[in-house]
């Protein structure tokens, strides 16, 4: 039985299925989780007997699989930085490179906020020793924080403390689960979870976080993958977008 969608956490374990007739392979960042699986179903909708698969996980993380092989039709990133190795090594073709939506960094805390956090500044309450971000190596809303703390002299305070997860939900469900005191992730992530944390500033990074877009350069790419990308960009894409929080770029 075909599985139309597979989520891949963290280090994305799962088994990757061989590319099959009429389904679009799509590899995206982990923040874009709800709202492609919401375009996927409705794409299919729309396009009887074209499935579209989806994985998601850290943009450099499922980058890495698609350059290892595994079958994928359209990637997109959380972050430039990531795109750009992508076109370094040749995973994607750069004439269909294309920012399509929007986000921002915020700082969020469990819904009961037991320290207090209002600010950054209060990250150097004694009581604060837990402090979630992404992985800067592999993960784009880590790189984001690491380069607005340093702008804004916080890095320091959150590296003594840092708790770093593999890709921004991990992060989220830290918070979530109140195992640290505060974290970073996109105002996407938080908006999933505003009943379990609470957003206490947003956090302004120096370069603006937009998301990019290509279809994946393979041998075998499925013909669909290029009207999938255009429906991510059709005014129809962008407003199931825009109901999970995501701008126009």
């Amino acid at each position: 039985m075909k599985i139309r969608t597979w989520v891949a956490a963290c280090a994305l374990t799962c088994v990757v299925m061989p590319a099959v007739a009429g389904e679009v392979l799509v590899s995206a960042a982990a923040s874009l989780t709800n709202a492609f699986k919401e375009l996927a179903t409705q794409y299919e909708a729309a396009h009887p007997g074209t499935k579209v698969l989806t994985t998601f996980g850290a943009s450099d993380v499922v980058l890495r699989q698609i350059t290892e092989g595994a079958p994928a039709d359209v990637f997109a990133s959380a972050d430039q930085k990531a795109m750009d190795k992508a076109e370094a090594a040749k995973a994607v073709d750069p004439a269909t490179r294309v920012n399509f939506v929007r986000n921002e960094v915020v700082l969020i805390v469990p819904a009961d906020n037991p320290h207090g956090i209002a600010s950054l500044a209060d990250l150097k309450k004694a009581g604060v020793t837990r402090i979630a971000l992404g992985n800067p190596a592999s993960v784009p809303v880590g790189r984001y924080t690491q380069a607005a703390l340093e702008k804004a002299g916080a890095w320091d305070t959150v590296k003594a403390h840092e708790i770093l997860g593999e890709n921004v939900r991990q992060v989220l469900s830290y918070v979530e689960r109140g195992e640290v005191d505060a974290g970073f992730v996109f105002a996407t992530d938080a908006a999933i979870a505003k009943d379990k944390v609470k957003v206490v500033q947003p956090v302004a990074t120096p370069t603006p976080v937009v998301y990019p877009i290509a279809l994946v350069q393979r041998a075998g790419r499925a013909p669909e993958a290029a009207d999938f990308l255009k429906f991510v960009l059709s005014a129809d894409g962008q407003s199931v977008l825009a109901r999970y929080g995501f701008a126009r770029p």
